[in-house]
């Protein structure tokens, strides 16, 4: 549903992307993370036909964005960063304007906007200023215009920014609802919220895709998936050096819940939980927890990129 080859972007002399290449299929919500400055939204801004690429070449349902980017926008619907809302306007009144751009009139008009306003949690603010709304509600007009005309592509750029917990909670919600309808690309710093929300991830760092996976495969690659925690009741000082002469086990560490806590690495692709949990047993040390070390989406994030200036 949307491709990209090649994909990149001067400014002068600064190459913002470089070589970008994925592909979003049908129906996934995909995640397009990256600190500041990496190109997410340089990226984003050539796949909604807001600025031309260098080289490569991108494709939104089947469509060039660059030789055809009138039949690509009218396949996408688009909330960028900062939404484009009239703060005089009422949200029926701004919806009517957006539907007029996109061509809709008449019925099919009025089923959209009811559709919009009753997905979108807008039914009971439908005829509020725009200015008076809160944050979350803003963008929840935001999100509305996206989907006035029924898009096959929603491409949403940092949707919860700026929200507060419970509004961040709605806008997951509402988003994981339209999945399956939609394909969605959508890019955040809130990267718990890229675990919770993207079946998953693209990680663009330097201008370049460095990692794409779901998040569960990329926290499993890139740390934890041979290491344990393993806590003991009566362990001694001889613990770390005698179960070292378990095979396979390369080193013991002591562990962060104090006495009795150990990380316990394993050689790679081997899982000696078995083998460690007889040998504690037998030792009378006390079994009370054996578990891998689990890393989150952030944790993999940090191992993958650094930060840099420059222009995103």
């Amino acid at each position: 549903m949307i491709r990209c080859e090649g994909l990149t972007k001067f400014y002068g002399n600064h190459r913002a992307i470089n070589d970008v290449s994925f592909h979003v299929k049908e129906g996934e919500i995909v995640g397009f993370l990256g600190p500041n400055a990496a190109g997410k939204t340089t990226t984003m801004r050539i796949l909604t036909s807001f600025l031309p690429a260098s080289g490569g070449s991108a494709s939104v349902a089947g469509h060039d964005v660059s030789e055809d980017s009138v039949e690509s926008r009218r396949a996408i619907g688009y909330l960028p960063e900062t939404s484009a809302l009239y703060p005089d306007m009422r949200v029926t009144e701004y919806l009517k304007f957006c539907a007029s751009l996109r061509g809709l009139t008449g019925s099919p008009r009025a089923e959209r906007m009811d559709y919009v306003l009753e997905t979108c949690g807008l039914t009971e603010r439908s005829r509020s200023i725009i200015g008076t709304l809160s944050r979350g509600y803003r963008q929840r007009v935001g999100l509305a215009q996206a989907l006035l005309h029924n898009p096959p592509v929603l491409i949403l750029d940092e949707p919860t920014v700026g929200l507060d917990p419970n509004q961040i909670i709605e806008v997951r919600e509402l988003i994981k609802g339209l999945a399956g309808d939609h394909t969605i690309m959508l890019s955040t710093h809130i990267l718990p919220e890229a675990q919770m929300t993207c079946e998953r991830v693209i990680i663009i760092n330097h201008g370049e895709i460095i990692a794409e996976d779901t998040p569960q495969a990329l926290t499993a690659k890139l740390g934890g998936a041979d290491t344990v925690a393993l806590t003991v009741k009566s362990g001694d000082d001889a613990l770390p050096r005698l179960l070292r002469d378990v095979k396979d086990v390369l080193a013991v560490r002591s562990g962060e819940a104090g006495p009795g806590s150990y990380f316990v690495d394993m050689k790679e692709g081997s899982d000696v939980r078995p083998e460690i949990a007889q040998f504690v047993v037998n030792k009378g040390w006390g079994l009370l927890e054996l578990k891998p070390v689990a890393v989150s989406l952030e944790d993999a994030f940090r191992q993958l990129t650094t930060e840099e200036e420059g222009v995103e």
